[in-house]
């Protein structure tokens, strides 16, 4: 383990629990252990991290081995947009969208101002001539 922290490991002093949360966000960990008092108050400040790990008794390996979890996780900071790999990682989605006249009535206005402020003339068109009739 000496080799391995000294070749690509760092200590990073911070001087709170809120800045510690912030910089943990910033590098967005595959594995984050939160061996604090009271570990749980930190959860909901975590955004970015592939697993958390509350407390002292719930190491890394714990993860890995035996809690369940998927053991592929974000790696890289890629947990700033990316979540563990799932079941729905394997699913299809679409979206549906359904208004009535009434409805995009009352949002015309707003869409042919986005699509004429993107030059998108022909999407501002399709607003305007359904409801010219």
């Amino acid at each position: 383990m000496g080799s391995s922290l000294r070749d690509y490991g760092c200590a990073i002093v911070c001087g709170s629990l809120d800045e510690a949360v912030l910089l943990a966000d910033e590098i967005a960990p595959e594995h984050l252990e939160i061996a604090t008092e009271n570990p749980r108050a930190l959860l909901p400040k975590i955004r970015n991290a592939g697993a958390v790990f509350l407390g002292a008794w719930s190491p890394e390996p714990l993860g890995d081995y035996l809690a369940g979890p998927d053991h592929v996780l974000p790696t890289s900071g890629t947990a700033r947009f990316f979540s563990p790999l799932s079941v729905e990682s394997f699913l299809k989605t679409m979206s549906v969208i359904e208004y009535g006249r009434e409805s995009l009535s009352g949002v015309a206005g707003e869409i042919i101002i986005l699509a004429e402020s993107e030059r998108l003339t022909a999407h501002a068109n399709s607003i305007k001539v359904r409801l010219e009739s």
